[in-house]
């Protein structure tokens, strides 16, 4: 009985994740996966890229995501975030910034630039070199609607490039026609 019951309770915490990401996150018949919160639809496949997993990334900030691999082995997470009452992009991603930072990437650009159809804050590290290509973190971030939208990109340039703008920009397109754009505050 005591097996049993270890059993059952071992089923319950192994199913606990999927549990949640239901509560975020809605699927539809074609493996799309909509954020039931801000209405950003994560399909199974976005600019050759394809949808790996989808779930609660910080239940504290009301995080979620949707991860995405290509097979060239570039990765792209979004992130969505509920919009701050004061959003400055650069204060959103110091954390990724930090990590990136003390893992002896350096910054290589920083800039505002239109992507989707939004002005979106990029910041790209240089994080290491491998004969002729040159390993990166791009992180990204517009506000869109009442939501924060996080880009989060590991590829290697010059190879991946073509993938990193495609990626970017079809996140950030989808975001502006799924979301909308920025809400005024009262």
């Amino acid at each position: 009985m005591m097996l049993l019951r270890t059993v059952i309770l071992g089923a319950l915490l192994l199913a606990a994740p999927a549990l949640a990401q239901d509560e975020e996150f809605s699927g539809d018949a074609g493996g799309a996966m909509r954020h039931i919160a801000s209405g950003f639809v994560c399909p199974l496949k976005l600019a050759g890229f394809e949808r790996d997993a989808v779930g609660q990334r910080s239940p504290e900030l009301g995080t979620d995501y949707c991860a995405y691999s290509a097979l060239s082995g570039v990765y792209g997470t979004i992130i969505l975030m509920p919009l701050p009452k004061t959003y400055d992009p650069r204060d959103i991603l110091t954390p990724e910034f930090t990590v990136q930072e003390s893992a002896g990437g350096r910054v290589i650009d920083e800039t505002v630039t239109t992507l989707g159809g939004l002005p979106v804050y990029l910041r790209t590290y240089e994080t290491a070199n491998f004969e002729t290509l040159k390993y990166r973190m791009a992180f990204a971030s517009a506000a869109t609607g009442a939501w924060a939208v996080q880009v989060i990109l590991e590829y290697a340039y010059p190879r991946d490039k073509e993938g990193e703008t495609a990626f970017l920009n079809s996140a950030y397109a989808m975001a502006l026609k799924e979301i909308g754009p920025v809400q005024s505050k009262p």
